[in-house]
């Protein structure tokens, strides 16, 4: 049998992110993609000009027809927007046993805000106590904890406790938006934590890089690997994923990183 994910998410017409990043990191590591579409959006590598959200009954639909047919080995949430969509996704999820990454979606690379903040109350009581790993950058962990923003190492990682105490079994701190030349991530867990390091690449296509990161672990333990070994195979992905992302060319704002680097230049 295949290892088989689902991305549970909103469509990016530019093909960057979202759903779009999802599949194709999917198919990046060797796993079958199912995909439950919450919400479509107009956008390129320079803007979102558009966004209409699918109706409620609709997303649960699709979620119920895969769940029901498909053994779903790990589950990515990525984009949900409101906090009656939060609800009806985490009602959906109930019985589900499987691993569900939480990448909290909340702004996309050309600034603008996909996740209200209406709606971060239902993400913290719905859907981090649900997750087997939960991805913030430095702007959403301080949005989810109503905190300031962190660069400082230490002062990371006690806002990666603190998100770990609101249920989820691994919390990802990414240091993407953080400076210098090396970008660090940090693991965090009840057992401790890892820290994982690569030189920082100076491009602009970065469209997407949150969405593959979640995707990539998502896969990883779709095919039955631990948080670590996941966390540890997608951060290495990623770095190669940016470092080949000005070959595509696509666009002329944030063009996305190379998924496929490993197959075709």
């Amino acid at each position: 049998m295949a290892a088989t994910a689902l991305t549970i998410a909103g469509s990016d017409s530019g093909g960057g992110a979202g759903i779009q990043a999802d599949l194709k990191t999917f198919s990046a590591f060797g796993v079958y993609g199912c995909s439950v579409v919450t919400a479509v959006t107009a956008q390129n590598t320079r803007d979102v000009t558009a966004v209409h959200p699918i109706p409620n009954h609709i997303v649960a639909a699709q979620i119920k027809a895969v769940l029901s047919d498909i053994k779903v080995h790990a589950i990515k949430i990525g984009m949900l927007g409101t906090p009656d969509l939060i609800e009806c996704v985490a009602d959906c999820l109930k019985r589900y046993d499987g691993p569900v990454i939480v990448d909290p979606v909340m702004v996309a690379k050309s600034g603008a805000e996909l996740l209200p903040a209406a709606s971060l109350e239902a993400l913290r009581r719905r859907l981090l106590p649900r997750a087997a790993v939960l991805t913030p950058n430095i702007p959403e962990a301080a949005r989810l904890l109503d905190a300031t923003q962190q660069t400082d190492s230490s002062a990371l990682r006690e806002q990666g406790r603190l998100l770990l105490a609101m249920g989820p079994d691994a919390v990802l701190m990414k240091g993407g938006h953080g400076t210098g030349d090396i970008c660090t991530d940090w693991l965090i867990t009840a057992e401790g934590g890892r820290i994982f390091r690569a030189p920082r690449i100076d491009t602009r296509n970065t469209h997407g890089t949150g969405c593959s990161l979640s995707s990539a672990i998502a896969a990883g333990m779709a095919k039955g690997q631990s948080i670590g070994a996941s966390v540890a195979a997608a951060h290495a992905w990623l770095h190669q994923a940016i470092r080949s992302a000005d070959e595509l060319a696509i666009g002329h704002g944030h063009g996305p990183v190379h998924h496929f680097f490993e197959v075709w230049r």
